[in-house]
């Protein structure tokens, strides 16, 4: 299990991760998404001990991964597949992982085989590599000390559909046979297939956490009102969170008839409103995101901008 406890990172004025609190639990697979710049690489490297928190603990199987005595036994980390030595060739790579670790000869080829680099790829110098292959390299690599905890930040970045298909293959079996899996990607539609459970982090905090089908199904209401804080307000009051969205808009974590029934008695008129769920992953990341989404429709640009 990876566990994250109230864990925040601050850079002087800058707050990379707030006060971020969640598990991903062993047999599932667990989505970690959000946009550029939430925080999700910070958490992810403060999981491995490679940024330390201003406060909280993130621990992998009950200890700190700094605390591990030989942690490529116990958790697989890839973070970025650019990161490998560009000089060295694939064999190599994973004949020095495996050396750290002590393991037999033969796992080297076994992960070769296992992420499809032929000998001849293998023997090639990693700066000759596409990225595909770079991914596929530390994908073996993480996975050679076959270890019960993966933590992977984007890996199907360079992987071609076929490659897509492969990897979430090998996660979902390595989840079934009770693995625990930290993942991190932009392909909301590859979360939303292999995921079993999602946290969404946005400008480092947790927006929402739960399991995939309880979150897709019980993303509750969506609305747009005249004056929205006062929407948010009478809907706090009833017991009811909600998370703004666009302009005037929020998503309410309750049906429609008792978001209609609050802001009818507190005299708020509505614009909209209509049920959220049922809009699939890509629409409720959205709608969980969008204060900090980038604009890029024509109206937002300044007069005389070129788009």
């Amino acid at each position: 299990m990876i566990t994250i406890e109230s864990v925040s990172r601050t850079y002087g004025d800058f707050t990379a991760v707030d006060d971020v609190s969640f598990t991903a639990q062993p047999g599932r697979v667990t989505g970690f998404l959000g946009p550029n710049g939430a925080g999700k690489s910070t958490t992810m490297r403060i999981i491995v001990g490679l940024t330390q928190p201003t406060s909280g603990t993130a621990t992998v199987a009950g200890r700190r991964y700094v605390d591990l005595p030989n942690p490529g036994l116990v958790v697989g980390v890839l973070l970025d597949a650019s990161a490998q030595h560009t000089g060295r060739t694939g064999r190599e790579i994973l004949t020095i992982a495996r050396r750290f670790m002590g393991l037999p000869r033969s796992r080297v080829e076994e992960m070769l085989a296992l992420v499809s680099l032929t000998p001849q790829e293998a023997s090639r110098r990693v700066r000759d590599y596409s990225l595909g292959m770079r991914q596929r390299l530390g994908i073996a690599t993480a996975l050679i000390g076959e270890p019960g905890v993966l933590i992977l930040d984007e890996p199907a970045n360079g992987l071609d559909p076929a490659g897509i298909r492969w990897m979430r293959g090998l996660l979902r079996d390595f989840a079934d046979r009770g693995g625990t899996v930290l993942l991190s990607s932009h392909l909301l539609h590859e979360i939303e297939v292999i995921a079993d459970d999602l946290v969404v982090i946005d400008n480092g905090r947790i927006v929402a956490q739960g399991a995939k089908s309880d979150l897709l199904r019980s993303a509750g209401s969506m609305l747009r009102a005249l004056d929205r804080d006062v929407v948010a307000q009478a809907l706090l009051d009833s017991g009811v969170t909600s998370t703004p969205v666009g302009t005037d808009g929020l998503l309410a974590h309750a049906d429609t008839a008792k978001v209609g029934k609050i802001a009818f008695a507190a005299g708020a008129p509505l614009l909209e409103l209509r049920p959220a769920d049922g809009t699939g992953l890509e629409e409720m990341f959205l709608e969980l995101t969008a204060q900090t989404q980038r604009d890029t429709t024509s109206d937002s640009q300044p007069e005389g901008a070129v788009a």
